[in-house]
């Protein structure tokens, strides 16, 4: 019985953040690859709990879980509802639901794109870090090295204005999960003055990083009309302070590309940090990070404790 309640409550929410609708609204307000990596920790989620059920893992832990995910279904309703509530006002859609034309004419530019509302942003947040409670199962001894990596060593790098702290590991094995469980936790928060994420993906674009960057550490959505000012902008935020920046999912392997992000940065403090996630080890190479751990898949007995 648990896993066709299971089986509905996926479907309806796959069903929803696959239509052509919400991805379209998704792709223009800048969130298409957080949307997409939340779709494939719930496909993480719902293969554990069939799991579980197949396995006759004890009817109470399944029960549990249920209850847990009908709280987050409530959550991810909330974003997909206030994310087409928005594209109405903006005349994205019409009554029917189609997408206008106005898509085409205000998706977001390097530097004039507009940003989620505060509370989207909040949910989302709070959503991944709730998914990511569930992938921690296992990763204790990666978390507890990587916590070292970014809070150990400040003297001995007094040198450096920033060291990268890498997440390396084939599609789906919880890179992104990892970095946020570290992202949240009270030491980092506490040990950092200034924090920023930045969901990457495919297209590395310069100038959208720098104008993420700049809104978490600001609080600030202002438009900049020349992508200097940006840059100048950003330098003046990050001035001086121990700053945290996730850069998530990168798949450039260019060199180039990295030493035309990198020049704001190193206006912040030594001992400043960069996790970044990948799949891609070339340009962390290129880097000077010659010797590199991938992260591995959970072992079934790992994945199934959850539910012990």
């Amino acid at each position: 019985m648990a896993d066709v309640i299971v089986s509905a409550f996926f479907t309806v929410f796959f069903e929803k953040m696959a239509s052509e609708a919400m991805q379209k609204i998704a792709r223009a307000k800048g969130i298409d690859s957080e949307l997409n990596k939340l779709k494939r920790s719930l496909n993480r989620i719902q293969a554990l709990l069939y799991d579980a059920s197949q396995k006759e893992i004890t009817q109470e832990a399944v029960k549990e879980w249920l209850n847990y995910l009908q709280h987050l279904a409530y959550d991810i309703d909330d974003v997909l509802y206030d994310l087409a509530t928005e594209a109405m006002h903006r005349g994205f859609t019409d009554q029917s639901g189609v997408i206008t034309n106005k898509v085409r004419k205000l998706l977001p530019t390097c530097c004039t794109n507009f940003s989620l509302s505060t509370r989207i942003h909040r949910k989302l947040d709070d959503i991944s870090t709730r998914v990511a409670e569930i992938g921690i199962v296992g990763r204790e001894a990666e978390k507890k090295a990587l916590i070292q990596k970014l809070l150990g060593g400040k003297d001995e790098s007094c040198n450096e204005k920033f060291s990268i702290v890498p997440i390396v590991g084939m599609d789906g094995v919880g890179k992104t999960t990892l970095a946020r469980l570290l992202y949240e936790e009270k030491e980092v928060k506490d040990d950092f003055e200034v924090r920023a994420w930045v969901s990457v993906s495919y297209e590395f674009d310069i100038s959208n990083i720098r104008k993420v960057i700049y809104e978490n550490v600001s609080g600030d959505n202002k438009i900049f009309k020349d992508l200097n000012l940006l840059q100048d902008a950003l330098k003046e935020k990050l001035k001086n302070k121990l700053f945290l920046i996730v850069l998530d999912d990168v798949w450039s392997e260019s060199y180039g590309d990295w030493e035309k992000l990198v020049g704001p940065f190193l206006a912040g403090a030594p001992g400043s940090r960069i996790i970044m996630t990948t799949r891609k080890e070339q340009l962390l190479k290129q880097l000077g990070y010659a010797h590199l751990d991938p992260l591995q898949s959970l072992s079934d007995d790992d994945a199934l404790s959850l539910f012990a």
